[in-house]
């Protein structure tokens, strides 16, 4: 069926408002905006709870039962899906006069809408009829009716928008402009695609249909931000409404606005941080982490989180997975870092962190579970590429020897913690440690061996730095996050004095590779698992 074709004049500037329509969920705001169009004599339509407020208020209110003369039925499922109401949103001002006189159907000017909370029941684990009766059927059907007919109808739904409404009846005389009516329009419609993107991905998921025919992403604007990667870039920050841990829950205690490229190497640090169960520390930059550690406490590891690389932690942002204590926030005041995220700190850290103005500082009250499922999105020219979250770990029992030697249990230690970083780093990803903390990163290099090589630079210098006899990487492991390819990569790790590997293995030169440690004393353990990174 083709859509009828436009005959009608232009919208008109300044429509008053003399009925409204008032059916919320939410109802933060209520009382207010229906004394604000009380004051205006315009009349007052509504369902439910929200004519129960605003009648307890004092504002006068008329049921829309009484307005239609047809009763709610269906337990609510059928309330305003009527003609008087649809009609009465949906009519033409300048071209409809005539079919609103003959069927007696009033205008209806401002529309106030927000949807059975859907999300919010999804989120806290009700049964699937629960979220079934919370798909917001009339709602909707207003919404996009009103959207549709911005020409004369006015379409609120989030209370955030009350304010500009009322502001306009203030100095409009009672009417809203074209310019907010059309605005409004806009973000009702991104209201219902998002309503609607959550009901269908819920669906999917409750299918097990982890890549439907269709799919579409939404979310909301928490914050418009300075710039992007580069200050020519424009940029913004959006929630999902996922209640994962880490940036989008943070309360941000101090410190300037975070920038696009704060919160994206925030967020990688926090994940990785979160790979951990001991007091662990991850400092991290440009999304590469420069020095990772676990330790007893919190000091200990971030002691041993920066000397892996002090140069280029620099300017970094560090994450924490416990409380941030005093002492571990006096030793991070010392550095000049970006930001500071943790799940909470105690009086005496928030104390000393203030000292530093500038310092954005994160607390978060959790950590991300890092066997949690999700969806990562990588848009592309014409699309975008949709995979699971990596959730993938290795344990111990997972693990095959293929050297003549088995590693110790202090080497098998340190290679699980490498290769849990190595997770977290760009590919190709060559990560050195010793005594639960990274000694050594190499990141993002075309060539496997020269991320090994310049990993094994790295930890020299920062060894020379320190006042060391000996680079950082003697005695140390190594863990890579796919296959050697060849046996150079290997070899330049021995050369900088592993004593252990830990990698995928399922290159055709695997046996290669394998003779080649065992030719230099070296254990080597094969996970089976890989942990590219782009």
């Amino acid at each position: 069926m083709s859509p009828p074709k436009a005959n009608h004049a232009p919208a008109p500037d300044k429509v008053r408002i003399t009925r409204a329509l008032i059916s919320v969920s939410d109802k933060t705001g209520l009382v207010a905006l229906g004394q604000a169009l009380a004051a205006k004599g315009v009349e007052i339509l509504s369902t439910g709870g929200s004519a129960q407020r605003l009648a307890e208020a004092g504002v006068p209110v008329k049921e829309v039962s009484d307005h239609t003369g047809f009763p709610e039925i269906m337990d609510g499922r059928v309330k305003t899906l009527h003609p008087r109401v649809h009609g009465g949103i949906l009519a033409r001002r300048d071209i409809h006069a005539d079919a609103m006189a003959q069927h007696d159907i009033p205008p209806i000017d401002l529309v106030v809408v927000n949807l059975y909370p859907f999300e919010a029941t999804v989120a806290k684990g009700a049964a699937y009829d629960d979220c079934v009766e919370n798909i917001d059927i009339g709602g909707p059907a207003m919404i996009r009716a009103a959207a549709k007919n911005h020409d004369f109808v006015t379409i609120v739904t989030e209370p955030s928008d009350y304010e500009a409404v009322m502001d306009e009846l203030a100095t409009h005389d009672g009417c809203v402009t074209l310019g907010l009516r059309r605005k409004l329009a806009q973000r009702a419609y991104a209201r219902t695609a998002a309503y609607d993107a959550a009901i269908s991905t819920w669906l999917a998921g409750e299918l097990d249909e982890t890549f439907p025919p269709r799919v579409t992403l939404s979310g909301s604007l928490a914050q418009t931000l300075r710039y992007g990667e580069n200050p020519h870039q424009q940029a913004a920050f959006y929630v999902t409404g996922d209640q994962r841990p880490g940036v989008a829950t943070a309360v941000q205690l101090q410190g300037k606005e975070l920038s696009y490229n704060n919160l994206n190497d925030t967020d990688a640090a926090f994940e990785l941080v979160a790979e951990f169960e001991q007091p662990a520390v991850a400092i991290i930059k440009h999304a590469n982490p420069c020095g990772v550690a676990q330790g007893a406490n919190l000091l200990d590891a971030y002691r041993s989180a920066l000397l892996c690389d002090p140069v280029s932690a620099f300017g970094g942002i560090i994450a924490v997975n416990r409380s941030l204590d005093a002492a571990t926030a006096e030793e991070i005041s010392k550095l000049f870092a970006e930001v500071v995220i943790a799940p909470d700190a105690d009086d005496a850290a928030r104390a000393l962190l203030a000292t530093k103005k500038n310092l954005r500082v994160l607390l978060t009250k959790d950590v991300p579970n890092p066997a949690d499922a999700g969806m990562m999105v990588k848009h592309l020219s014409g699309g975008f590429l949709l995979q699971n979250r990596d959730s993938g770990r290795v344990n111990p029992a997972g693990l095959k020897v293929v050297t003549k030697r088995a590693p110790t249990e202090q080497e098998l230690a340190d290679l699980l913690f490498a290769f849990r970083v190595a997770k977290h780093v760009k590919s190709n990803a060559i990560v050195y440690a010793k005594n639960g903390a990274t000694v050594g990163v190499g990141a993002g290099q075309m060539s496997r061996v020269d991320s090994a090589r310049i990993a094994a630079i790295k930890s020299a210098e920062a060894a020379k730095a320190a006042g060391l006899a000996e680079p950082l990487t003697k005695g140390s492991v190594v863990a890579s996050d796919a296959f050697f390819p060849f046996a150079d990569g290997l070899l330049a790790a021995a050369e900088a004095g592993v004593t252990a590997v830990i990698q995928p293995g399922g290159s055709i030169r695997d046996a290669d590779v394998i003779a080649a440690a065992d030719e230099k004393g070296l254990a080597m353990v094969l996970t089976g698992m890989r942990h590219f990174r782009h």
